[in-house]
C-alpha cells in the first residue's frame, strides 16, 4: 500500500460522525437556493445559505443567465489573458467598480481565486502582510503563496494590530509594503471589522489596507455597497475584494482599486491569467443582481428587518449569539458533537442550519450558523428559532 493511500485511510473523522448518524455535510438539495428548499422530497426552511438577498432564483437573474447562454454559449474556452475576454466581462467590471466606488475592477472565476491572485502579486519578498487571525481560508492561502513575511493580530483587536505595526516600524525596511488584510464581515461570527480604526493605524504606520468584503456586499453600506462604504472610507481602502456567490447570486469574484493597481494585477495575478474566465451566464447574473440591488432597495431593507427581529427573539430566549451585528447570527453550542446532533434534529424537523466546528472556529466556539435572507418571512424565522430552542432543550443545552 502506498504512503498516499495509508494517509487517506488514516483520515477517519468523517466516518466517526457518519457512524454516529450525525454527519452534517454534503447534504443534497433538490431545488433552488431559496428560503425554502427540498431535501429527500421534503420542504425544509433554509437558514444555511449565503444568498442574503435571496436573488439566486430571482426571475430577472435567471432570465439574464439564459440570455447570456443563448448569445455566448456556456463557456469561454480560455483565460482572460488570451481568448477569454468577452464584452460582458468588461461591462461587469465597470459595474463592479462603480458599485464599490473605485476606479476599476478585475473579475476572477471564483472569490477564492481573487485572494489567491491579489495577495501574492502585491506582497513580495521584502514585504509584510498583516492579517486578522480569523481571516478567511482564501486570505490565509493567499499569504502562504507570497514570498513576504506573514504576521497575525488577534481577532478584531486593534491594540494587537498596532503592536504588530509598531514592531514592524522598528525592524523592517521603510520602503517595504505593509499590507493589512482582513474580512470586512466575518462569515462565522457575524461581527464587522473595525475598518475605521484599521485605516487610522494604516495611516499612522504607513501601511495599505485590503478588505475582503465577500459577506458585506449586499448587506452593509449605502444600499448594500459594503463594509468599506458602511464606514465612509471608500477613498481610504486601496483594495476591495468581493465574491459573486453570496448576495450577487452567482459564482466568481473581483478585486477593485485604482486603475494602476488593476492594470498591475491584470498582468501579474496568476490565478486570473492561468484560469479560464468567468462563464458568460455567471457574469450576466451578477449584472442583473446589481441592477436589482441598485433599483430595489427594499431587498436590503427586508434583510435588516429580518435580522433585527431574529436577534431580538434569540436574546429574549436567552440564547448565546455572541457579538453578531449582521444577518449572520452564531448560536454558540461550544461542543462539536452536540452541534452535529442538534443540526440533525433540526433537519428532521424541517430546518436546515449549518454546524460550524474547528478548524473553522476554535474548538470551544463550535456553533450553529443561522444565516438570514431577505426572502424569509417573519413566521419562518419564528418557527425556526422556536425549533432551535426546543432542540437545544432536548439535548440539555437550554433549561
Amino acid at each position: 500500500m502506498s504512503n498516499l493511500q495509508k494517509r487517506a485511510e488514516r483520515f477517519t473523522e468523517p466516518q466517526r460522525y457518519k457512524n454516529l448518524g450525525v454527519y452534517p455535510y454534503f447534504r443534497v438539495i433538490e431545488s433552488g437556493q431559496d428560503a425554502e428548499v427540498q431535501i429527500d422530497g421534503h420542504k425544509v426552511s433554509m437558514f444555511g445559505s449565503n444568498s442574503y438577498l435571496g436573488l439566486t432564483s430571482h426571475p430577472k437573474v435567471k432570465e439574464a443567465a439564459i440570455a447570456a447562454i443563448k448569445k455566448y454559449g456556456t463557456g469561454t474556452a480560455g483565460s482572460r489573458f488570451l481568448n477569454g475576454t468577452l464584452d460582458i466581462h468588461v461591462e461587469l467590471e465597470h459595474r463592479l467598480a462603480r458599485f464599490v466606488n473605485k476606479d476599476a475592477a478585475l473579475a476572477f472565476s471564483t472569490g477564492f481565486q481573487s485572494n489567491l491572485g491579489a495577495i501574492p502579486t502585491v506582497v513580495g519578498r521584502n514585504d509584510v502582510a498583516i492579517i486578522d487571525e480569523q481571516s478567511h481560508a482564501s486570505i490565509i492561502d493567499g499569504t502562504r503563496l507570497s514570498f513576504g513575511r506573514i504576521l497575525k493580530y488577534r481577532h478584531n483587536d486593534m491594540d494587537s494590530l498596532e503592536k504588530v505595526l509598531k514592531n514592524l516600524g522598528e525592524n523592517t525596511n521603510p520602503d517595504s509594503l505593509r499590507l493589512i488584510v482582513t474580512d470586512g464581515l466575518f462569515s462565522m461570527e457575524g461581527d464587522v471589522a473595525h475598518v475605521d480604526k484599521i485605516v487610522q493605524l494604516a495611516e499612522k504606520y504607513d501601511a495599505s489596507v485590503m478588505i475582503d468584503d465577500a459577506h458585506g456586499l449586499g448587506v452593509l453600506g449605502e444600499n448594500g455597497t459594503g463594509t468599506v462604504n458602511h464606514y465612509g472610507l471608500d477613498d481610504k481602502v486601496e483594495m476591495i475584494v468581493g465574491t459573486f456567490s453570496k448576495s450577487l447570486a452567482s459564482i466568481g469574484g473581483f478585486i477593485a482599486g485604482s486603475k494602476d493597481l488593476i492594470n498591475y494585477l491584470q498582468h501579474n495575478a496568476r490565478s486570473m491569467i492561468f484560469s479560464a474566465s468567468l462563464p458568460p451566464a455567471a457574469a450576466a447574473s451578477v449584472i442583473a443582481a446589481l441592477d436589482i440591488i441598485e433599483t430595489e432597495p427594499e431587498h436590503v431593507e427586508k434583510l435588516w428587518e429580518n435580522t433585527h427581529h431574529a436577534k431580538k427573539r434569540f436574546i429574549e430566549l436567552g440564547m448565546d449569539i455572541g457579538n453578531s451585528e449582521t444577518p449572520i447570527i452564531p448560536i454558540y453550542i461550544r461542543d462539536n458533537t452536540k452541534a452535529f446532533i442538534i443540526s440533525k434534529i433540526l433537519l428532521e424537523k424541517g430546518v436546515f442550519i449549518n454546524p460550524v466546528i474547528t478548524p473553522a472556529v476554535r474548538p470551544e466556539d463550535s456553533l450553529l450558523r443561522f444565516a438570514l435572507m431577505a426572502t424569509h418571512s417573519i413566521s419562518q424565522i419564528d418557527e425556526a428559532i422556536d425549533k432551535i430552542h426546543a432542540a437545544g432543550k432536548e439535548i440539555g443545552i437550554y433549561s
